[in-house]
């Protein structure tokens, strides 16, 4: 089967140059147009194909597709991996840098939903935002189940959380504290859905939440804040950040498991 067959080219894919590609780059090919060895050198594996376009005057987006066709063909260039992408990406994900604060429309303009959040919070136990509900099922990342990330340090609880989710047919990802975030963030597929504990040893889910929502990759994330806290600050400064969802502890299993299934679109 040839490469043409099974890669289909579009503006959004993000392409690597191969060790065959990066030989021709070092001996100058001779057998290759400029317009393609120039192509390989923007091929670093983080830039998609309609960046690349957008920042180069002489090839159209139109021939950069052709090129690209051609060069994947030819294994000169291959489909960067999930795993290429966001090493580089999370360079900076926990940096010394702040987490940039919600910009002060987006608090005014969740003042009103943070009044009936709070009552559905001491209500029910949890509260799904209207706005950031998913209207349409979000398919899982790797085709069969879906992914939750369970961002949460106590022992006991995540293996609690770990059994329920497994019983109710979804994949659970562990993590505790930054290393175990990074770890879990880099694993191939994206988690489908988020869990985060605001109280971490050396972070607070309030802070991954601002991270992954200023991240390229991570910010379409469904992310449910679960946590004891449960004051009017608190479920605004998630709503604010961009949480999908917030779940009070303890919580019932049945409103966790309603809460995941309403931001992935399940009903």
């Amino acid at each position: 089967m040839s490469m043409e067959e099974h890669i289909q080219i579009r503006d959004s894919d993000v392409f690597a140059v191969t060790d065959a590609g990066n030989e021709e780059l070092k001996r100058g090919s001779t057998t290759m147009s400029q317009a393609a060895l120039e192509l390989m050198v923007m091929l670093d594996g983080k830039a998609s194909l309609a960046e690349i376009a957008a920042r180069t005057k002489d090839l159209t987006a139109d021939a950069i597709r052709q090129t690209a066709q051609f060069l994947a063909q030819g294994e000169y260039i291959k489909p960067a991996t999930l795993e290429q992408e966001l090493n580089i990406d999370f360079s900076y994900f926990f940096s010394d840098q702040p987490a940039p604060a919600p910009k002060g429309e987006v608090t005014e303009q969740v003042h009103s939903e943070v009044e009936s959040g709070t009552a559905a919070l001491k209500l029910n136990g949890y509260y799904v935002s209207i706005a950031r509900k998913a209207a349409n099922k979000i398919l899982p990342g790797n085709g069969t189940s879906y992914c939750v990330l369970v961002v949460e340090d106590d022992p006991e609880l995540q293996r609690a959380l770990k059994f329920l989710l497994t019983m109710e047919k979804f994949t659970p990802r562990l993590a505790s504290n930054k290393a175990e975030i990074l770890e879990a963030l880099r694993a191939a597929p994206l988690p489908d859905v988020a869990l985060l504990d605001v109280g971490l040893p050396d972070t607070n889910g309030f802070e991954v939440l601002a991270r992954m929502r200023a991240h390229p990759r991570l910010k379409s994330i469904p992310v449910i804040m679960l946590t004891g806290l449960a004051q009017r600050e608190d479920v605004m400064h998630g709503l604010a950040g961009g949480a999908d969802g917030y779940i009070t502890k303890p919580f019932d299993r049945e409103v966790l498991i309603t809460g995941i299934r309403s931001v992935l679109g399940l009903g």
